[in-house]
């Protein structure tokens, strides 16, 4: 049985990944695993598609439909907003890139850059076919 302070922090959790009761889709389906006989009766196990996001977990935990009802929100919950955080980490570090291309190089990195510059062309003249003259 899920306490009425766990309900309330799923709640503000689901409000914090801007998950609405209306957009869930909730369905019943047969359980699995330990438990005897009861469980593999019962439609105790929860599907809750989320439509807006495209996003579907399943719990089945416990023998209890309403207790998986309640990890079952918990867990889209926590799904969607890992995806944002992940979102937003890449955006993140697209944007670090952009700026440490741009960033100007100092006198040593661009001394450094243009010794290695004249080193492989040096490497790429050796390359040249060698031109025999006819006497």
């Amino acid at each position: 049985m899920i306490s009425p302070e766990t309900i309330e922090k799923i709640k503000a959790l689901m409000e914090e990944a801007s998950v609405f009761e209306e957009d869930l889709e909730e369905s019943f389906i047969l359980g699995s695993g330990p438990g005897g006989q009861k469980t593999n009766k019962t439609s105790s196990t929860v599907r809750l598609s989320h439509e807006p996001s495209a996003i579907s977990v399943r719990c089945g935990e416990t023998r209890s439909r309403e207790t998986n009802r309640w990890l079952a929100r918990r867990m889209l919950a926590e799904e969607i907003l890992d995806r944002e955080r992940k979102r937003k980490s890449s955006a993140r570090q697209k944007a670090e890139k952009i700026r440490r291309q741009k960033r100007r190089k100092s006198r040593k990195q661009r001394a450094k850059m243009l010794a290695d510059k004249r080193a492989h062309s040096a490497i790429k003249a050796a390359r040249k076919p060698v031109s025999v003259e006819a006497e």
